[in-house]
């Protein structure tokens, strides 16, 4: 007697593209699947070069006077800014080149080094104390401030974290207690140097990734009523935030003390009306308006560029922080959890920091200290700002790649015609149809950590 033959059955395309499956089970399909490749974002990247191109033309501008008066020759400032671009560029490049699952798996060891940066500060030899805050590592060469390499860093490892507690986020309270407590710690060691914008920037940051990783609004307004009020208390418990504070609401009652970088601001802007006064025009940036090329550099684009010069600068960070939710809602699409967390994250970054700037010039917000991304001079600030749109790029560049390849295994599971099985002989008993196994159901709130999703190529 002939025994119909069993065939095994055809699984779908995209299993061959996950790890636990042997080399051996791949076919052709697979192979084919794997060598594709991924394209970085050219919109992403044009934008990232307009913010940095546009900052070295207005570095340039407003730092002229200042290095003459030092001594040290017109173009020291663009100099300097133009190497820090390019640091930055390498730095870039490298992440351009990293695949992200090695970041996500050293998440933890990233977390604890941004402890480490922050309290080297306070080591002889290692910290350096300008203008009363302790805020700067000595390399030798230059001084980097050390909150700037915490925040990408603290955003790789709270990308990693929502990864792991994507599901427990949402509605327990540990999981969410467990990233603003140390997001805390990270700011009671900044308001010890003290940073306070930088700190408030962290939080803000760490609350923005938390609701879009699926935490709780109303689970997220217990800790903001909690901490708001203590930040208030920080800020009304040195004299200087308290000048600041007041001085803000009202720079006219003292505009030759507390109130006069302020004022300087606004009478820049009030300068320059629609069209500006033309590039290298500006009269403030003449020893008239402290720190005019990193924290008011806003004030000398308004007075030389006018209105729709500061308008062009907004209009790019709106981009900027478009293209970065367009991505990280792309990642999120085909799986890459981790991918959108850093790219929410990083847009978070900037946009938050560009609006306090922003509003600071404009006389909005009190000072808080913080610079343009990508725009203001400034080591440290400036490396790692553009580093991280490497970090970008590389986000880009594996959506891609996953969206590719999916496409592809799509197409080649439609193309797959299923063999035909042969037909049993005349004289073959025909056997009762096999019971049906029951197959118990998924228990309704799996463990997020022993859930398995498809992961598509890993290497470039």
């Amino acid at each position: 007697m002939n025994m119909p033959q069993r065939h095994p059955p055809i699984e779908p395309t995209w299993q061959c593209l996950r790890e636990d499956v042997p080399v051996r089970e791949r076919n052709g399909q697979a192979q084919r699947i794997e060598s594709i490749r991924g394209r970085y974002d050219p919109v992403l990247a044009v934008i990232a070069i307009l913010i940095a191109g546009f900052g070295l033309v207005m570095v340039g501008s407003s730092s002229i006077a200042i290095s003459e008066g030092a001594h040290q020759g017109p173009f020291y400032y663009l100099i300097r800014h133009a190497v820090f671009v390019g640091c930055g560029l390498i730095g870039a490049i490298a992440l351009m080149r990293t695949e992200l699952k090695w970041l996500e798996q050293r998440g933890r060891f990233l977390l604890v080094l941004c402890f480490l940066l922050l309290a080297a500060v306070y080591l002889p030899g290692v910290g350096r104390t300008i203008n009363g805050a302790k805020r700067w590592l000595n390399l030798g060469i230059s001084n980097f401030q050390a909150v700037e390499a915490v925040k990408p860093m603290l955003i790789i490892w709270l990308s990693s974290y929502l990864v792991r507690y994507r599901d427990e986020v949402g509605r327990a309270w540990w999981p969410l207690l467990k990233p603003v407590g140390i997001a805390s710690a990270l700011v009671v060691m900044l308001l010890a140097q003290p940073d306070f914008g930088s700190a408030s920037l962290i939080l803000a940051v760490t609350g923005g990734m938390l609701l879009l990783g699926g935490a709780s609004v109303w689970r997220l307004f217990g800790p903001v009523l909690v901490g708001l009020p203590v930040l208030g208390v920080v800020a009304m418990s040195e004299a200087y935030r308290v000048r600041r504070l007041t001085s803000f609401l009202n720079p006219w009652a003292d505009p030759f003390k507390d109130g006069f970088q302020l004022s300087q601001a606004l009478i820049a802007i009030g300068r320059g009306q629609w069209f500006g006064v033309g590039l290298g025009g500006s009269v403030q940036k003449l020893f008239y308006l402290p720190e005019a090329n990193t924290d008011f550099i806003l004030a000398v684009i308004a007075e030389e560029l006018g209105f729709f010069g500061v308008l062009a600068v907004i209009l790019l960070y709106a981009a900027f922080f478009a293209r970065c939710m367009q991505l990280g809602f792309r990642a999120a699409a085909v799986g890459r959890h981790f991918a959108a967390n850093c790219a929410f994250g990083i847009g978070l970054w900037f946009t938050l920091q560009a609006l306090v700037s922003v509003g600071v010039n404009l006389g909005v917000l009190p000072t808080k200290g913080l610079t343009l991304p990508m725009i203001s001079y400034g080591g440290s600030s400036v490396v790692a700002s553009v580093a991280v749109i490497g970090l970008l790029l590389r986000i880009s560049y594996e959506v891609d790649r996953a969206q590719r390849q999916m496409a592809r295994a799509r197409a080649d599971a439609g193309n797959v015609e299923p063999a035909a099985a042969p037909t049993a002989p005349a004289t073959a008993p025909v056997s009762a149809p096999a019971p049906k196994r029951a197959t118990a159901a998924a228990p309704r709130h799996a463990n997020p950590r022993d859930r398995v999703e498809p992961r598509i190529g890993e290497k470039v």
